[in-house]
């Protein structure tokens, strides 16, 4: 591409909002006055990539639980993603602690993580540290299983989940890529949009050296969950195949699938380790656009509700990861019913999610300015609220199992 078509390309950026059709999702969005169960904790270390830290704790969560780290994506909050993904529902029902950082303005104008600069996603650098120093942060407080650390991400999220992946190996046991995109395919924002619009061409070989480039690991590899929509037309959906490609590599794993199965209707490919453990999995949610896809899980609950990028697919995403990563085993016992609804444990350096609804999501902007600015959040609705007590009481009743 030349220079003259290079700054014709850039100079449509700010315009890009409704491509694809995402103009018609800002007539979208979550409940805007709603409940949030996420607090703020205001203080976790040098934060190099200006990040915001929320988090959430169950009430009565036994010591030695497990995290999982939830990226939001493009023009979302962390109050929001949680709420439409269900994710706080998740931990509370099976006793594990959430980290959710939330991008700012100022780093990203659309809210999106720098999946694609150098400075945020090397090891110790940028936003990826800021991550990492909210995990350690976590693990101190609330007495984490250092062993049982896992993350998830949609979009630029599911991108910076990929990141984070490959270059703390180390720390994480495994993720699930919603939506994403490989890691190291992109340098800069140019190379991340002709990323997002067209799939890697590169070998597995190649894709898996990205990985083992980022920083040298000599342990075991996360195991990764990857979710796509098959008419994803945001990011193009031959990235979940580059993404399988790439870890498949990494976990020297041969390309065929070594079972393909139908869950709730779709598609789902397996590949194990030599123990027989599933290290690599991949869904197609054949005919669903760009998001995450909700639905009733396994055990008749719902978890999530739907909105701009979280779509109704009869598949329940995140109660599906959450068993991957295998933190649904046990469900905690139901509160009683006279109980208030359960509160995070709060630090005194925390504070209460602000009330705004989120935004949509549009395509990643990166911007030079690095300092802190206001940021949005949505909150949980009070019907949620109801809801769950409404099933505690009659789950004690014996009315529901």
């Amino acid at each position: 591409m030349s220079l003259a078509k290079n700054i014709e390309f850039l100079s449509h950026l700010p315009r890009l909002n409704g491509f694809n059709g995402f103009a018609a999702v800002y007539r979208r969005s979550l409940a805007p006055d709603v409940d949030s169960p996420l607090v703020e904790t205001a203080e976790f270390g040098s934060n190099p990539g200006a990040l915001k830290m929320y988090s959430f704790v169950p009430e009565g969560m036994p010591r030695g639980a497990a995290l999982v780290v939830v990226l939001h994506g493009c023009g979302q909050t962390a109050a929001g993603y949680d709420l439409g993904a269900g994710w706080s529902t998740l931990a509370r029902h099976h006793g594990f602690a959430l980290l959710l950082p939330e991008q700012q303005p100022a780093n990203n104008a659309n809210t999106c993580f720098n999946w694609f600069d150098p400075q945020d996603i090397t090891r110790g650098k940028g936003e990826a540290a800021s991550i990492r120093q909210m995990i350690a942060r976590m693990v101190i407080d609330h007495k984490l299983d250092p062993r049982r650390i896992y993350i998830t991400g949609l979009s630029a999220g599911g991108a910076m989940t990929s990141v984070m992946l490959a270059i703390y190996p180390d720390v994480f046991a495994a993720g699930a890529i919603v939506a994403g995109l490989p890691f190291g395919i992109a340098t800069n924002l140019r190379e991340a949009l002709n990323g997002m619009m067209q799939a890697s061409s590169r070998t597995a070989n190649e894709l898996g050296d990205l990985v083992r480039g980022a920083w040298k690991h000599d342990g075991p590899w996360p195991k990764v969950s990857v979710w796509h929509g098959s008419a994803d037309r945001t990011v193009n959906p031959g990235n979940a195949d580059a993404i399988v490609r790439q870890w498949l590599d990494v976990h020297g794993l041969p390309e065929a699938p070594m079972a393909a199965t139908m869950v709730d209707g779709y598609p789902r490919e397996v590949w194990w380790d030599s123990n027989g453990e599933t290290v690599v999995e991949s869904y197609t949610i054949t005919g669903m656009a760009h998001g995450t896809p909700l639905g009733i899980a396994a055990n008749d609950e719902r978890y999530g509700e739907a909105g701009a990028f979280l779509i109704e697919a009869g598949i329940s995403s995140s109660y599906h990861i959450a068993n991957f990563f295998g933190l649904t085993e046990r469900a905690r016992r139901p509160a009683p019913v006279a109980r208030e609804a359960a509160k995070p444990v709060v630090k005194p350096v925390t504070k209460p999610v602000a009330k705004e609804p989120a935004k949509p999501m549009p395509l990643p902007r990166a911007t030079p300015s690095r300092q802190a600015a206001p940021s949005s959040h949505s909150f949980r609705g009070r019907a949620r609220e109801i809801s769950d007590v409404i099933t505690r009481a009659l789950t004690a009743a014996g009315l529901m199992k």
